[in-house]
């Protein structure tokens, strides 16, 4: 997501401090129906970035007056900063009109790359630096995806107008269903273009999960897009590299513009499989970014954590391997709170746990802490900013999301609206500390755990789970209730459980005697020859 100046400067950056640099990407799922022991339907993202904007904003329902334009504006969290349209990673957008929480006195107002019609109204939905949820619950999760092909495109003169942050805002503003919004995403960007990086995005509702996938052409105009439903019953996992592969003309299970094959043709990008069909991932040359595991070692792993007795080979010989299914059967159907754990893992238990080995971290941390900045990743990261599960399913009040700021593995998730939010998640600047901000009040319980692993992470862990917890039997309790009793039950419990991780950050400091002191548990330690005892 760095510029090459950037990138350049974090590589010397990493060699002479030993500190991880560099940006990482996101790991997204959809739960089908079928596949969750409740019968939600869940998408889960993490926003994997050290420019990540924390901000959490309520974007209202609105009424628009005819004629009116909507303006489609640029992403920082799409590359790199864009000083000319006023274009920052923090805070991600200024554009009062949208939205209360996009209003920054004083600060130049980002500047639209391009402008489409507006209609008579727009849903409420949840707003991050992706779009999370509207009001009707649809529900969205993002991941970057490289390409050999085009690594990426500058918005520029006669080129796409949307990023895929934007796009998705324009679907939960305008869509109910996830079909209704892979067919406007689709029209957006055969229309207006796209710009920016590959990209995925989730598109689910109560009912089913969609995976669209789109890539800029080298041209600028229109973009390369398809989606696949996954099947009701399965889990599906991206990590940073398409998924979808045979483009098969006519399949009810997937959506994607008539012309798409012939466009590959016309680009020189068409590719086949063994048996014939047009390959997506092998016609963008879906390579992984960074290292051969960065991404479809996730794959593996989300895939095998949901069926173990799949059998999944841990290795694979290239990027473009077939060894892994498009979505899975679970062995069994998965709970909120597996999901939440599965944002957790670092392969614990495996060859590849991150705990061992000589560039493990202090006190058997999973995060690396040396010169080599583009490790291959687990699935959990330094870099999280925050990470939400979202949740519908009929008998709801209204929908809901999880939502864990920092790194979940070190954080907790709290259940909330899509309404007016607690003031703790507006506003929330991550260059400038306030100790009633929740990218705050986690960051210090985040902080300190990662100096203590070993020592602090048990204790962490199981506050999360018994909040956690706490918040599944709120969510299960919400029947009968209206919307608006529902969202001011989740606003509270928030309130308080930030003021009880505010708790918990004092008893870990003074249990551990500001870190002179620490109960070291025994248990946590991974058995292995190559983990420094300390």
């Amino acid at each position: 997501m760095k510029s090459k100046r950037r990138v350049f400067i974090s590589l010397l950056l990493g060699a002479l401090c030993l500190a991880p640099v560099g940006a990482q990407a996101c790991t997204t799922t959809i739960v089908t129906k079928g596949a969750s022991a409740d019968g939600s339907v869940f998408v889960s993202h993490s926003n994997d970035s050290f420019d990540s904007d924390p901000n959490i904003v309520y974007v209202p329902a609105k009424d628009h007056e005819a004629g009116e334009m909507r303006q489609v504006y640029p992403a920082a969290i799409a590359f790199d900063e864009m000083p000319d349209y006023a274009c920052y990673a923090n805070p991600r957008l200024v554009a009062p009109e949208r939205a209360a929480g996009y209003d920054y006195p004083g600060r130049e107002k980002t500047k639209p790359l391009g402008e489409i019609p507006e209609i008579s109204h727009t849903y409420a939905y949840i707003d991050s630096d992706y779009g999370v949820m509207n009001e009707h619950g649809l529900m969205l999760g993002e991941c970057t995806n490289n390409s050999a092909h085009l690594e990426y495109l500058e918005p520029g003169e006669g080129r796409g107008i949307f990023y895929a942050s934007e796009l998705g805002r324009v679907a939960l503003e305008r869509c109910r269903t996830a079909r209704e919004a892979i067919n406007l995403m689709g029209e957006m960007i055969d229309e207006h273009g796209l710009w920016g990086t590959g990209e995925t995005l989730l598109v689910a509702d109560k009912d089913e999960g969609w995976v669209l996938e789109m890539q800029p052409t080298p041209s600028g105009k229109g973009g390369f897009w398809i989606a696949q439903k996954v099947p009701d019953g399965e889990f599906f996992v991206a990590a940073n590299q398409f998924r979808i592969r045979a483009i098969r003309p006519g399949a009810r299970d997937q959506i994607f513009n008539p012309g798409l094959p012939e466009k590959l043709k016309e680009a020189g990008w068409a590719a086949y499989d063994k048996d014939g069909n047009m390959d997506w991932v092998l016609s963008m040359q879906a390579v992984e970014d960074f290292h051969p595991y960065f991404a479809l070692r996730r794959v593996w792993r989300a895939l095998s954590l949901a069926a173990a007795s799949a059998n999944l080979p841990a290795r694979v010989e290239n990027w473009d391997t077939e060894s892994y299914p498009f979505s899975i059967r679970p062995d069994h159907r998965l709970t909120v709170q597996e999901v939440m754990n599965l944002h957790r893992d670092a392969y614990e238990g495996t060859e590849f746990d991150r705990r061992k080995g000589e560039s493990a971290g202090l006190f058997a941390s999973p995060y690396r802490h040396a010169s080599k900045p583009k490790w291959e990743r687990s699935i959990t990261a330094t870099n999280i900013a925050y990470a939400w599960i979202t949740q519908a399913r009929a008998d709801l009040p209204c929908p809901l999301f999880w939502l864990a700021m920092n790194a979940p593995a070190e954080s907790v998730y709290l259940p909330l609206a899509v309404a007016p939010l607690p003031e703790a998640y507006s506003g929330n600047d991550r260059k400038n500390y306030d100790q009633d901000k929740a990218w705050w009040i986690s960051g210090q319980v985040t902080t300190l755990t990662r100096g203590y692993y070993s020592a602090l992470s048990p204790q962490v862990r199981e506050a999360a789970f018994q909040e956690e917890q706490r918040g599944i039997k709120l969510v299960n309790e919400a029947a009968g209730m209206s919307a608006e009793a529902f969202a001011r039950t989740l606003n509270k419990n928030a309130v308080r459980a930030l003021s009880d991780w505010k708790v918990l950050y004092g008893k870990l400091l003074s249990n551990s005697d500001c870190g002179h002191y620490l109960k070291y548990d025994e248990s946590y330690q991974p058995k292995d020859d190559n983990v420094t005892e300390y």
